[in-house]
């Protein structure tokens, strides 16, 4: 008997359907909040975690979205220098008003309004990665093409 998702999944899980991609979103008794909490209950590496992570650029209050892999951390003078504007990491309220999801359950799709997108060159090194979808324990299996054509961002490396 298949479960339930809750409603923030069942967004992704229809944003994904709409897409055109057969990807499956599950639900984890475990935490996957951070990248090492969701690597450790999927049972892969951190570095196959993509880390939905939201910069608000300033003045203009713009939502940046970095799509990283779990084992990096983002250089923000480098995001800075290819988007052209300060960046600060934005706060949970702008992260839930920009995407519709509360941080450590963001997914790489599934939101009101486009968002500008940058991928992590790292991400594209794994046979299969997991995102984030919706929850705080909902992720699903992807292969970086499909992160690249879902995100339609620019792929870059961001370390």
């Amino acid at each position: 008997m298949e479960t339930e998702l809750s409603p923030s999944a069942k967004k992704v899980q229809n944003a994904l359907r709409e897409m055109g991609l057969s990807l499956e979103v599950v639900e984890l008794p475990a935490s996957t909040r951070t990248a090492l909490e969701a690597a450790q209950a999927i049972g892969c590496q951190v570095g196959q975690i993509v880390k939905s992570l939201i910069f608000k650029t300033k003045p203009a209050g713009k939502a940046v979205l970095v799509l990283a892999s779990g084992a990096n951390r983002v250089n923000e003078k480098r995001l800075e220098g290819v988007i052209h504007e300060i960046i600060e990491k934005a706060d949970a309220e702008f992260v839930r008003q920009q995407t519709g999801f509360a941080i450590g359950g963001v997914p790489p799709v599934g939101y009101n309004q486009p968002i500008e997108t940058i991928i992590d060159q790292d991400l594209l090194n794994y046979a299969e990665i997991w995102a984030a979808a919706g929850t705080p324990h909902a992720v699903f299996r992807l292969l970086p093409a499909d992160l690249v054509k879902m995100a339609n961002g620019r792929v870059m490396q961001i370390t």
